[in-house]
């Protein structure tokens, strides 16, 4: 078997950061994913896009498929948005009542604007209005499309790694596959043959006869019981769909194949262990063993595949 060259493969660790500044302000983004068997977004988002939060978990979503996102989006307005506001209200009243006061007792102090500044209430902090309109979010989704971007180049290139090893191990396990399946044959007519001379060996030492037809039947019999030929066929084609999904064929560009890979890797490993159960042959045993290390080798690259 010729292994394919691995397509798109992913990572399911990697980091990504995205700013932009426009009409609206400063949105910049954070991410970061790590490896987790589902699908899990803890987004964070600074409360005057809190509206905002379940269309940025749902368009993560639609863009990872796997693992655990810790997404930080903040937004910073315009500065003439970010300034303090003087409630002139509240100053006129200050001002009114210190007239008052200054009427009534017979002061003559100076108002002092700075110090009147100072009054509670006079100056107010600015106030994190929360927004869900159709432009903030085109504006917010596009940092986020950037900044998964990024994320998406270092993914791929660990991923990109990780593909060409499980493609080294797929040529191992294929070699000693395709020496199993020669072995195999013979191994079964020298269990036969063995089985054979024991049987007639202890028909003699009892000084009994049966017939050779029926001698055959047993025999065979027996020796059915050790022909692996059915499991090297379903181990090849495990092998073969492996390939196939890990070089992309027949799939979409973003489709997640980690899963999909765990599932095929505990077919072949179930067809491997009966090949081993079964085989009465010591040659195939060695090679049941290296393709259990190869195996065992590619589920755990697997784990770390989206």
């Amino acid at each position: 078997m010729t292994t394919s060259k691995p397509s798109i493969v992913r990572s399911m660790t990697g980091q990504g950061h995205a700013s932009e500044q426009g009409d609206l302000g400063t949105v910049s983004v954070e991410i970061r994913t790590v490896n987790n068997r589902g699908f899990k977004c803890a987004p964070r988002v600074s409360d005057s896009l809190a509206t905002l939060e379940s269309k940025i978990e749902a368009l993560t979503r639609s863009l990872i498929h796997r693992g655990t996102v810790h997404l930080t989006v903040g937004w910073r307005r315009v500065s003439s948005e970010s300034l303090p506001s003087v409630d002139l209200q509240a100053l006129q009243a200050y001002v009114d009542q210190l007239a008052e006061v200054q009427l009534n007792a017979e002061l003559s102090p100076t108002l002092d604007l700075a110090t009147l500044m100072t009054l509670p209430g006079v100056i107010g902090s600015v106030r994190e209005d929360r927004r869900d309109d159709e432009p903030l979010w085109v504006f917010v989704e596009s940092v986020i499309r950037s900044a998964i971007s990024n994320l998406d180049e270092m993914r791929l290139t660990e991923g990109g790694r990780m593909g060409e090893t499980l493609a080294a191990d797929c040529e191992i396990v294929a070699e000693r596959l395709a020496r199993v399946r020669e072995i195999a044959p013979r191994a079964v007519e020298s269990y036969r043959s063995r089985l054979e001379a024991k049987i007639q060996r202890v028909l003699q030492e009892h000084d009994q006869q049966v017939q050779t037809v029926d001698l055959l039947r047993e025999v065979q019999i027996y020796a059915d019981r050790v022909d692996i030929s059915e499991e090297i066929t379903r181990l090849g084609s495990h092998l073969q769909m492996f390939d196939d999904v890990l070089a992309g064929k027949e799939a979409e560009l973003r489709e997640p194949m980690g899963r999909k890979l765990d599932f095929i890797l505990q077919e072949m490993f179930r067809e491997t262990n009966t090949i081993g159960s079964k085989a009465a042959d010591a040659e195939i045993s060695s090679h049941v063993v290296e393709i259990k290390c190869a195996i065992e080798r590619m589920r755990e690259l697997v784990q770390n595949l989206e």
